[in-house]
């Protein structure tokens, strides 16, 4: 006598699974999206240190040379940093160069084209309140950073 092997799952196992997976995906989608929006907060906070520091290095390398601390244009010879010649606005890089001095481009972020004193970095076009904005420096004083749209509600 041949015992017949029993292969697949029975109808009340695949009801199961798929209940449970159903019960996953509800409680644990909401949680994945609240991350997302922590990780996009986090990347821009990191990209915010990076503006932040090659603005003070450009600073350093400008005093270093011997020029003023509140000089402003393009120092001879030019000061090369990631490729960029140093365009100085009291000191500071200008708002033009900022971003290409810490490395900020697309596809990992969105940077329109700067305005005359002021360079917005946002997150990506699909989060445009996701941002920062690199103020240039004024004399006697270090740049700004504007952070006002710089939260969790807006990087979601």
């Amino acid at each position: 006598m041949q015992r017949s092997a029993r292969s697949g799952f029975t109808l009340i196992e695949l009801v199961v699974v798929i209940t449970i997976l159903g019960l996953l995906a509800a409680f644990g989608l909401p949680k994945f999206f609240a991350v997302q929006a922590d990780a996009r907060l986090a990347k821009m906070n990191g990209a915010m240190a990076s503006v932040k520091s090659a603005a003070a290095m450009a600073h350093a390398q400008l005093l270093a040379r011997g020029y003023d601390a509140n000089y402003t244009g393009t120092p001879s010879p030019g000061i090369v940093a990631e490729g960029t010649t140093v365009v100085y606005a009291n000191g500071y890089p200008d708002a033009s160069v900022i971003a290409a001095l810490a490395g900020l481009a697309a596809p990992d972020y969105d940077v329109p084209a700067a305005s005359a004193t002021a360079q917005a970095v946002r997150s990506d076009a699909n989060h445009a309140t996701c941002e920062f904005i690199y103020n240039e420096a004024t004399a006697g004083n270090q740049p700004l950073y504007t952070t006002t749209n710089l939260t969790l509600a807006n990087c979601q």
